[in-house]
């Protein structure tokens, strides 16, 4: 049978181990804590960078999106300029088959003669012939007239029509400098958005081994923990087998103190002595009275 000495020491041995294990266990707490806390400090710098490589990525796309807005009306230009372009080819074709059939007297010339012609006509007393004849040679120059006309008209149109096309030039000029300079911010913001995701997978990786090494130091204290509960409940149970222990010493003196008592109180009766109130109740208690 275990002496109550020897679950004593035992007490005391337990509680010694157990503040060690505490002490072990509150060590690796307070390491893990750590861990946690760099790591929780790397994810909050990864936080306010995934943060700033998506505002970079916004500004980056809008960019593109103006880049492709540009190239497009660039495109547009293109194809108007071009479209210019033959018209005024079609136009100087048209001119030089009109320079083939004009007259080699100038427009001013044509007209005077022209002119002269009518003033004739209307004030010169003229036989039917000659009048017919002199009528015949204005539609003649008429025509001529027209084509000199017409080679005005299309002049002009080429002149429209170059002016046109140098503004669109300018147009197009200015819109791929716009262009190229949007491009190259563009691609300046790619290159910091690329450095950042590096920044940040390296953080990462940084915070994944804080992380890796606080699950580690936290399962180094679940064997420490088991210990500690296993040693708790065997000092509950020590102690528990204690106290039943002395409450059974207790009620054991109890029981003898209460023989005793009564022995005494037998003897005091039968003598005929003046009992205790507390041997009066003991001898109550057994069924014994004064009378007996």
């Amino acid at each position: 049978m275990v002496s109550e000495q020897q679950r004593t020491r035992e007490i005391e041995e337990l509680t010694q181990k157990l503040s060690t294990l505490k002490e072990q266990k509150n060590k690796l707490n307070i390491e893990a804590n750590e861990w946690a806390e760099k790591r929780n400090k790397l994810n909050e710098q990864c936080k306010l960078l995934r943060g700033e490589v998506l505002n970079l990525r916004n500004e980056r796309d809008k960019l593109n999106e103006e880049v492709k807005g540009l190239k497009q009306q660039r495109e547009r230009t293109k194809t108007e300029i071009h479209e210019k372009i033959e018209a005024i080819k079609k136009l100087n074709q048209g001119i030089k088959a009109l320079n083939e059939k004009k007259s080699s007297r100038s427009l001013q010339t044509l007209q005077k003669e022209v002119e002269s012609i009518d003033w004739k006509i209307q004030t010169t007393p003229l036989d039917l012939k000659e009048e017919k004849e002199l009528v015949e040679k204005v539609k003649q120059l008429e025509t001529q007239l027209n084509i000199h006309r017409k080679l005005e008209h299309l002049s002009q149109k080429i002149l429209e029509l170059q002016a046109e096309v140098n503004t669109l030039k300018t147009e197009s000029r200015l819109c791929h400098e716009n262009l190229t300079e949007k491009a190259q911010k563009s691609q300046e913001i790619h290159e910091k958005m690329l450095g950042k995701i590096d920044e940040l997978k390296k953080i990462e990786m940084e915070a994944d081994g804080f992380h890796k090494l606080f699950l580690q130091t936290k399962e180094k204290t679940r064997p420490l923990q088991e210990n500690i509960m296993e040693i708790a409940n065997k000092l509950k149970q020590l102690k528990k087998e204690i106290r039943e222990e002395e409450e059974k010493e207790k009620k054991k003196s109890e029981g003898a103190l209460r023989e005793k008592l009564e022995k005494q109180a037998r003897e005091k009766l039968r003598r005929g002595e003046r009992l205790t109130w507390e041997e009066f109740q003991l001898l109550a208690e057994k069924g014994i009275t004064t009378q007996d």
